[in-house]
């Protein structure tokens, strides 16, 4: 099997390396790919990985026989679609489905129709109702998000009025704003593989999304991740029996169903999880904790899926945990600086050649002329990888200082949560 991969970020160069892995494949291409995929992978830097027709090309060319997507962009412009109607094999979510991520309104009122738990929430079209709604409810916390697909997050959660104003009001001149009541707890990402009889969950982990320590800070794409997260039984099945299997007979009933992977954000409160957001795709920085952790071969796992095999198929995980931190640009998320040189890595650390020892996922760096530059602000993401979350987080910060450029900066308490006191 040959397969291309679609994507350039941290999340595509770790399923590429997961994906090189495999025994199964005879050729693995990355569109357009950065500095890490191509050491694992052939990068095709001049392939538009959202253009139908240059993804169908390269397909052509290159005589691909899968197509993987498990970023968005490719999705919202209907790679999946285009290429699967011309006899291509593809994992990715058809245009039919985004709307339980692209359409955060449908979302909230598909999970109100199948009793999911979720916030209170409303949606905004103008900035005068949305003040109104504020001045009646004073030092109330809230969640505003974007309706559409937002990429990076594009949130704030606050209980002050012009706080919440500002970002309202930048957010209505190109959007609608949604509009939830804060939960306290616990972030939990549940990433699963679907397919049309069932699905298989891959380990929880919990994200960091805001830019300071302590979750203080603006929002972000994410700076760092955990996995897995230390859930008991008991919560492991509510989340399963409330969230995931009512959302998935929802789809099949409501005829949006697909193959491939949906993720669930979720919070887990005192009084029981709360689901905040649908992606249909894959999760940055989840995945990169994530996939450290896969002993499966992952075609193994498409092809099950292929066969509707997916609730019967018995994933195989290490013991280990991870814990990924993030190393970004000065300025990210506002105005990253770019064009950074990165200092000399080491190949065998650059390569993740060893063992149970950090794996490096190339993120907004690419190669010129034989340097690692930026281009984007969020540029690698180191993971340790230890025997419990404190090894794990030794590890990753241990390694962190070998990630040099002018400008980075990285949160240095990802996983502290988990272990101290």
């Amino acid at each position: 099997m040959k397969v291309l991969v679609l994507g350039s970020g941290a999340k595509d160069h770790a399923m590429t390396w997961l994906f090189s892995q495999s025994k199964l494949i005879d050729a693995l291409f990355v569109a357009r790919g950065n500095a890490g995929t191509s050491s694992v992978a052939v990068n095709l830097p001049d392939v538009d990985p959202s253009s139908c027709e240059a993804v169908y090309r390269a397909c052509v060319e290159h005589d691909i026989d899968f197509v993987f997507i498990g970023t968005e962009a490719p999705l919202v412009t209907g790679v999946v679609d285009y290429v699967n109607s011309r006899g291509i094999a593809t994992f990715g979510s058809p245009i039919h489905a985004l709307k339980l991520e692209d359409d955060r309104y449908f979302a909230r009122n598909f999970t109100s129709r199948h009793n999911i738990p979720m916030p209170p929430y409303h949606l905004f079209s103008d900035a005068e109702s949305l003040s109104a709604y504020l001045r009646r409810h004073p030092n109330e916390y809230f969640v505003l998000k974007r309706n559409a697909m937002a990429p990076s997050r594009i949130m704030i959660d606050s209980n002050d009025y012009d706080t919440l104003m500002a970002f309202g009001r930048g957010i209505l001149k190109t959007d609608k704003l949604l509009l939830e009541n804060h939960i306290a707890g616990m972030p939990i990402t549940l990433t699963v593989f679907v397919d049309n009889n069932g699905y298989l969950m891959l380990p929880s982990s919990s994200e960091y999304t805001k830019t300071d320590e302590n979750d203080a800070g603006n929002p972000t794409g994410g700076m760092g991740s955990i996995c897995p997260v230390p859930l008991n039984s008991a919560i492991r099945r509510q989340i399963e029996d409330l969230i995931i299997a009512p959302t998935l007979y929802g789809m099949r009933v409501e005829r949006f169903a697909y193959k491939g992977v949906l993720t669930f954000s979720v919070i887990l409160s005192k009084e029981g999880p709360y689901l905040v957001d649908y992606h249909v795709r894959f999760n940055d920085p989840a995945t990169q904790a994530i996939v450290p952790l896969i002993k499966s071969d992952v075609i193994e796992i498409l092809e099950a899926m292929k066969a509707d095999r997916l609730s019967e198929f018995k994933l195989e995980m290490t013991s280990d945990s991870t814990v990924a931190v993030v190393v970004a640009s000065r300025g990210y998320p506002d105005k990253p600086e770019i064009g950074k040189e990165l200092e000399p890595i080491p190949n065998v650390i650059r390569h993740n050649s060893f063992h149970k020892r950090p794996m490096l996922f190339f993120g907004a760096v690419e190669e010129q002329d034989g340097k690692l530059v930026t281009v984007g602000g969020r540029n690698v993401t180191v993971v340790g990888i230890g025997k419990n979350i404190i090894q794990a987080n030794k590890q990753a910060y241990d390694y962190i200082d070998s990630i040099k450029f002018d400008g980075a900066w990285y949160r240095k308490d990802i996983g502290n949560k988990f272990f101290e006191n």
